[in-house]
C-alpha cells in the first residue's frame, strides 16, 4: 500500500478553491479535500510584507500520486508561486489509510487488480 500523505495550498477566492478541489478528486489525485474557512494569511512577497484573506484546502493523497496531484494543482492555481507542500502522516487509523490508498489509485491500477 502506498504511503498517506496531507498536502496544503491555499487559494485566494472560495470559486477557485472549489475547482481545485473538484479536479484533484476527479482526476483521482486525491481521496478527500477539506475546503477550510478563510483565513487571513501574511507573507514576503517581492520585498513587502503582503496580507490577504485565502482559502486553504488539505488534501489526502498518496505519496506516489503526489507528483502528479502537484503538476493538477500548479496548472489550475491562479499564483505565481502557489503554496503547495506535503506532510508524511506517521500513524492513523488503518482503515482510513487504506481507503485513502484505494481511492487514488490510477486507471492502470485499478486494471492490474481485476
Amino acid at each position: 500500500m502506498s504511503e498517506a500523505i496531507l498536502v496544503m495550498t491555499s487559494l485566494p477566492d472560495a470559486e477557485s478553491a472549489g475547482r481545485v478541489a473538484r479536479a484533484v478528486l476527479e482526476s483521482r489525485l486525491a481521496a478527500c479535500v477539506n475546503r477550510l474557512a478563510p483565513c487571513e494569511s501574511e507573507y514576503w512577497w517581492q520585498g513587502e510584507i503582503e496580507s490577504a484573506r485565502e482559502w486553504p484546502l488539505i488534501i489526502k493523497t498518496t505519496q506516489e500520486r503526489y507528483a502528479a496531484l502537484e503538476a493538477a494543482i500548479r496548472l489550475a492555481h491562479p499564483y505565481e508561486v502557489p503554496e503547495i507542500v506535503a506532510m508524511p502522516l506517521v500513524a492513523g487509523f488503518a482503515p482510513y489509510l487504506a481507503w485513502v490508498a484505494h481511492e487514488t489509485r490510477s486507471a492502470a491500477d485499478e486494471g492490474d487488480s481485476a
